[in-house]
C-alpha cells in the first residue's frame, strides 16, 4: 500500500480516536455535574426545588434533573443513592418516621425554612376554633377531612388526630392541588370545609384561613424544613452541597415565589428564573465563595 495512504489512514484513525476520547471525557464531566433532585407535589417544594434548579444551572453550570414522587419513594430513592437531593424534609414531626427508618443512609445539608407548621385548616368564616369542635360539624363537612397524597406525613398525623380526638370524620386522600381546588370551590360558595394544611403555602395569602387549635398537641409545634441528600453527596459535590447549605428563604420570599407560580400559566421553572433575576443579591448570598 502506498506510504502516503498509510500515513493518511493513521492520521485519520488517530483523529477519530481523539474525538471519541474527548466525547467520553465530556460525557463524564457532564455526568459528574448532574444533580438528581426529587420533590413532592407540594407548593413550597415545587417553588424551592425549581428555584434551586435554575440557580445551579444558570449560576453554577450544573445540570439538574427533576423527578416528582410521593414521599415514601423519595426517601427510599435517596437512601439507595438513586436520587441526590430533597429540599422538603419537615422535622421534627412530619417526616419523623422516615428519618428514623432511613436517616443513617442520608445527609442533612441545610435549613431552608424555619417556623413551618402543619394542622387542620378551615376558612375564617367558619365559627369554629379548635379540633375538639369538629364533631359538631360532621354533617356540614359531609363526614370528611380533605387530605393530600396518602404517603405524606401530615396524613398519618391527621389519622392520629382523628383517633386522639375521637373524631367521626374520615380522611380523604388526594393531592396538594386537589386539596386547594376543593378549598377554592368551598370558599367561593362559603361552604364549610376542613383540609390538611401547612405553612408556608400560598393559600394563606389568597384566602382568609385559620389553623384549628390543637389542644392535645398531635400536630406538634412549629417545624423546620431541611434539605437532605444521599450519603456522600457533600463529599462528591462539595460546591453544590455548600449552595444547599446556604439556601434559605423567609416567609415573605417563599410566599411571593409560591404565589407567582400558582398564579402563572408558565412552567414553574420559568417563574423561578424570573424570581431569580429580580433578586440578584439574595441569590448571590447562596452561592459558594470563590
Amino acid at each position: 500500500m502506498n506510504k502516503k495512504i498509510l500515513i493518511t489512514i493513521a492520521i485519520v484513525t488517530s483523529s477519530v480516536a481523539s474525538l471519541i476520547g474527548c466525547q467520553n471525557i465530556d460525557s463524564s464531566i457532564s455526568e459528574e455535574k448532574t444533580i438528581k433532585m426529587v420533590y413532592v407535589n407540594w407548593a413550597e417544594g415545587i417553588a424551592m426545588t425549581n428555584l434551586a434548579k435554575v440557580v445551579l444551572e444558570d449560576k453554577m453550570n450544573y445540570n439538574v434533573d427533576l423527578t416528582m414522587a410521593d414521599v415514601a419513594p423519595i426517601f427510599t430513592s435517596l437512601a439507595s443513592g438513586d436520587q441526590d437531593v430533597f429540599m422538603d424534609a419537615w422535622l421534627p414531626v412530619t417526616h419523623e418516621s422516615y428519618m428514623k427508618e432511613y436517616g443513617d443512609e442520608l445527609e442533612t445539608i441545610g435549613t431552608n425554612f424555619e417556623g413551618a407548621r402543619i394542622g387542620l385548616v378551615v376558612p375564617e368564616y367558619m365559627n369554629i376554633q379548635s379540633i375538639d369542635e369538629l364533631n359538631n360539624w360532621n354533617s356540614d363537612l359531609e363526614g370528611q377531612i380533605i387530605g393530600i397524597d396518602s404517603g405524606a406525613g401530615i396524613m398519618s398525623t391527621t389519622e392520629a388526630a382523628i383517633e386522639t380526638y375521637g373524631l367521626s370524620l374520615s380522611l380523604l386522600p388526594g393531592s396538594g392541588p386537589a386539596m386547594t381546588a376543593s378549598l377554592e370551590t368551598a370558599i367561593s360558595k362559603e361552604l364549610p370545609i376542613v383540609v390538611t394544611g401547612w405553612e408556608p403555602h400560598w393559600k394563606f395569602a389568597r384566602w382568609d384561613l385559620k389553623f384549628l387549635e390543637d389542644s392535645k398537641g398531635v400536630f406538634g409545634e412549629s417545624e423546620t424544613i431541611y434539605t437532605i441528600a444521599r450519603n456522600n453527596f457533600s463529599k462528591d459535590m462539595p460546591e453544590a452541597a455548600k449552595f444547599f447549605e446556604n439556601f434559605s428563604m423567609s416567609s415573605q420570599e417563599l410566599g411571593d415565589l409560591m404565589g407567582a407560580i400558582a398564579d402563572s400559566s408558565e412552567d414553574p421553572e420559568v417563574v423561578a428564573r424570573e424570581w431569580m433575576s429580580s433578586h440578584p443579591e439574595r441569590i448571590a448570598s447562596w452561592l459558594p465563595a470563590n
